[in-house]
């Protein structure tokens, strides 16, 4: 399928709002992972490997421009981290997303000791991290340590009532934008590979949720922490008022951001050395 000049058009100028710059001391490589290509982010620490699933509503993202944002959740776990290049929408619509995002897990694991592995996304990353979790729990791999979402897209039908009382709040988006993603994603929005937050999450190892009270997203949050829960699953969910979708990507003053990364930090760290 050739690309729309404008899709290109809106994948440049995501890649330039989500970009920020790499520390000192922290390398990247280029290789592949699960017949994808991938980004390793190298960043000298030793606790582990976190599997990091990029956002940008299956359509936008890449991991060279998350780069920046990855080595930032990868220093506060303490891990070195490796984002595969899954494929977008709609030239490759569901399920090509979810099935290269458990590619990728599957030759991970086979590397690195489950004990040592930890997944995580934001957005529609986020969604993939427990679609892919699922897919290996059902293909009988063994699951990471633990896991964590930001601003998880977890039902693309928009039924959550979030989606009507933070119209106007939202600095982001509109639910006619979200629903023209989730119709260029996915015919089948009911598929619980697709809106997770229906999924059966028995067996999912601990999860940490974050979310912005200001978001149309956020009962997806909301009803995937209830989902967790009543599916006897270790879950946290954390709410941060009045803060925008991933607003974790806004770290370096001090805020918000810096307080939510150091909270997926202490929750990943403390369960890899829990799994060691």
């Amino acid at each position: 399928m050739t690309i729309d000049p404008t899709l290109a058009d809106q994948r440049t100028s995501y890649d330039q709002l989500i970009h920020r710059d790499l520390p000192a001391g922290v390398t990247t490589r280029t290789t592949t992972l699960g017949g994808r290509p991938a980004l390793e982010i190298r960043t000298g620490a030793t606790g582990g490997t976190l599997l990091f699933l990029h956002g940008g509503g299956y359509r936008l993202g890449s991991p060279a421009a998350y780069a920046g944002f990855t080595t930032a959740i990868a220093r506060q776990t303490g891990t070195e981290a490796v984002a595969p290049d899954y494929r977008l929408a709609p030239e490759h619509p569901f399920p090509a997303a979810t099935d290269d995002a458990l590619a990728a897990y599957r030759e991970l694991v086979r590397n690195v000791h489950p004990s040592r592995l930890v997944i995580g996304g934001d957005s529609a990353g986020g969604g993939l991290t427990i679609a892919t979790l699922v897919g290996a729990r059902d293909a009988g791999l063994p699951l990471p340590a633990a896991a964590f979402v930001f601003s998880p897209y977890a039902d693309l039908t928009h039924s959550g009532e979030s989606m009507r009382t933070r119209v106007g709040i939202d600095p982001i988006f509109t639910p006619e934008a979200l629903a023209t993603l989730g119709a260029l994603y996915t015919s089948d929005p009911h598929d619980p590979r697709a809106s997770v937050w229906t999924a059966d999450l028995r067996g999912l190892p601990p999860l940490l949720i974050q979310v912005g009270s200001s978001e149309l997203l956020l009962d997806d949050a909301v009803r995937l922490a209830a989902r967790a829960a009543a599916d006897d699953v270790d879950v946290t969910l954390e709410v941060t008022a009045r803060a925008p979708h991933v607003f974790q990507n806004r770290f370096g003053d001090g805020g918000p951001a810096d307080a939510a990364l150091e909270n997926v930090g202490r929750f990943v760290r403390r369960h890899l050395t829990v799994r060691r």
